[in-house]
């Protein structure tokens, strides 16, 4: 076999009238990368099997051995190069410039490793092409992601879809005119903040809410019903890209005016998929029109974002230096400590120590390892997806984690492509997908190169903000240069380019507030929450993918003071007055006819009871009083 040279080795005397690149026609290997060169090459370069009967009168300077030995570009000037040069050179053709060109020809060192590594592929053709069909499929074709685009902007609106129904039942007492917070109240402490801030009009963007046009509670109710309308447009698929861009502007809106109750990392999840998905998204009006084919770059920059989140939930748990994580023995706590756990999370709980530590390390590797193979071909980032679905089904099952699973699903839909997909879903559906997106592009030129420079623009910001604070994530203290901080200025209020880890600290007990009331301050009754534990004989439930935000809230309050919570104290207010739209948030109001006079908030450690203590009384939970959580509370 012979080396390539890594430039000009002859020139022939018959010039093509464009590129001809030679191959071995016997060579499996090299029939699968060449047909996906010529997709990439898009009929700039003719493909030729050296065997065939032309070749040696069209190119008699070029020897037999030789093309066996390597590919040969034959250039339209009558130029001929091989090995690495030629292929370089020919996947250049069509845009006329590519970095591997200027690489290999400026780089220093950049040439010879790439025909070494050329000729070590050459040489063991055999051993690569089982390796290709291993880790690429049948072939290696340029992959399209028609019907993935499509099932993900489906996917992402339902996730849209539950969100705001969620929120808009949970409005009143959450956030109405008589709920814990108020929307004037939240409107005005904004105002406060721009006034001191004297930041004049800057104020519509640094706090971007369409609650400066009208803050009530009708039109926190507005905004998540137009959201749940538009979401539902977006599945079936009406101007899909404009329906994502309102949901997301809603939902940023709703985040703002929402203070804790909407400040979940699901929620900064949301915005962060939904504003890519908006790039993302075919620019259509109807179904049955074209649209531009789902671009690459925002293809990429959703595969990020779900790499960041996954292996930042990882590192957050070893960076914290937390011993249950360090130890492997957090799973023996989390089932039982965790927010709303299921009763899947009851028996989960009691199974061995052994099995605790063995899933930790396994969630270890799903998190840390395995986030690296969205790099690599198709196959590897399958194993991936597969990897993160189970994970999130095994979080599912155990604990209510609102549609936090579901996005994460829908984000692990990216790493496959539509050959993929085909085999996933049944045909009716494949059917329907492809009367969305699989159209030729006939959008104007003007669309296009807009098109192209918003996403430059977006991929820029997103990579360089990012980039910065997952660095910042593993240095601590990090003071960075002033363009990026400039850049992340201007990204903040939008809360959609953010940092990520759940449960970095593991919480080894479960302090549960327990509110009560009386009318005269001797005889006290509980309030019942809808979900979290209260009740001792009340078996763990389902809730997801609704998010009861208070319940939620409840637990983070548990782990705090009173004092650190002043959204507790507006609470237990409302209660005392007896608020309907807070007693809807609620299961059980053990004072009907009026609200009582005195309130109390007492703290009890939670435990699952033993398989014995569960046959014995029927209880799923027992406790111990810990203390009093705040002072005994009145209207006077």
């Amino acid at each position: 076999m012979t080396n390539p040279s890594p430039s000009n080795a002859a020139k022939v005397s018959a010039p093509p009238a464009k590129p001809v690149m030679l191959f071995d026609g016997d060579c499996g290997f090299c029939r699968r990368w060449i047909a996906r060169w010529n997709e990439a090459t898009d009929d700039a370069v003719e493909y030729i099997p050296y065997q065939h009967e032309s070749v040696p009168q069209r190119f008699p300077e070029i020897s037999r051995d030789a093309m066996a030995g390597a590919v040969h570009l034959v250039s339209a000037d009558g130029s001929v190069y091989h090995g690495a040069d030629a292929v370089f050179r020919a996947l250049a053709l069509p845009r006329g410039h590519h970095w591997t060109v200027w690489a290999y020809q400026n780089l220093p060192g950049f040439a010879p490793v790439s025909e070494f590594w050329y000729r070590i592929v050459a040489r063991h053709r055999t051993f690569f092409s089982r390796l290709t069909r291993l880790l690429w499929g049948p072939g290696v074709q340029r992959p399209s992601y028609y019907l993935v685009r499509s099932i993900f902007v489906r996917g992402v609106a339902l996730v849209y879809l539950i969100a705001f129904l969620s929120l808009y039942v949970q409005v009143p007492g959450l956030i109405g005119e008589n709920g814990i917070l108020t929307p004037n109240d939240m409107m005005s402490s904004l105002r406060q903040t721009a006034d001191q801030q004297q930041v004049g009009l800057k104020r519509y963007f640094l706090f971007p809410t369409f609650c400066w046009i009208g803050a009530s509670e009708a039109s926190l109710r507005l905004q998540a019903g137009a959201g749940a309308g538009l979401a539902v447009l977006a599945m079936v698929g009406l101007a899909p890209a404009l329906c994502l861009a309102l949901c997301w502007a809603l939902y940023l809106s709703l985040s703002v005016v929402s203070g804790v109750f909407l400040g979940y990392q699901w929620d900064a999840l949301l915005l962060e998929t939904g504003f890519l998905a908006i790039f993302f998204a075919p620019l259509l009006w109807l179904r049955n029109q074209s649209g531009l084919p789902p671009s690459r770059a925002v293809l990429w920059l959703l595969r990020w974002l779900l790499f960041r989140f996954m292996f930042m939930s990882g590192c957050v748990k070893l960076l914290s230096h937390d011993p249950a994580w360090h130890n492997l023995t957090a799973l023996a706590y989390h089932y039982e400590t965790q927010p709303l756990p299921t009763s899947i999370a009851w028996h989960a709980h009691h199974l061995p120590l052994g099995f605790h530590k063995f899933s930790v390390a396994v969630m270890f590797f799903v998190e840390l390892v395995l986030p690296f193979l969205i790099l690599f071909p198709r196959r590897l980032r399958f194993v991936a997806g597969g990897a993160f679905v189970l994970l999130q089904i095994g979080i599912a099952v155990t604990g209510n984690y609102t549609f936090f699973n579901l996005l994460t699903v829908v984000l692990c839909i990216l790493l496959l492509d539509d050959a993929a997909v085909r085999a996933l879903i049944p045909k009716q559906w494949q059917t329907a997908a492809k009367g969305t997106s699989q159209t030729t592009a006939s959008s104007s030129v003007l669309i296009v190169r807009t098109r192209r420079i918003a996403i430059t623009v977006v991929a820029v910001l997103v990579l360089l903000v990012s980039g910065m604070l997952t660095y910042a994530r593993f240095r601590g203290s990090f003071d960075p240069p002033k363009l990026l901080a400039r850049l992340y200025n201007v990204a903040a209020p939008l809360r959609s380019i953010n940092n990520y880890g759940l449960f970095a600290i593991m919480t080894t007990n479960r302090p549960e507030i327990i509110i009560e009331g009386s009318n005269d301050g001797q005889t006290w009754h509980a309030y019942e929450f809808k979900y979290k534990p209260s009740a001792l004989d009340r078996r763990p439930g389902f809730v997801a993918p609704h998010q009861p935000r208070l319940d939620w809230q409840m637990w983070f309050a548990a782990l705090g003071t009173y004092r650190d919570n002043p959204w507790f104290m507006r609470f237990c207010e409302k209660l005392l007055r007896g608020s309907p739209q807070i007693l809807q948030l609620l299961d059980k109001n053990p004072f009907p006819q009026a609200p009582p006079k005195y309130l109390r908030a007492t703290l009890y450690n939670y435990h699952f009871t033993t398989p014995a203590e569960r046959r014995k009384t029927g209880h799923w939970w027992k406790r111990e009083r810990i203390g009093d959580y705040c002072p005994v509370l009145s209207l006077k």
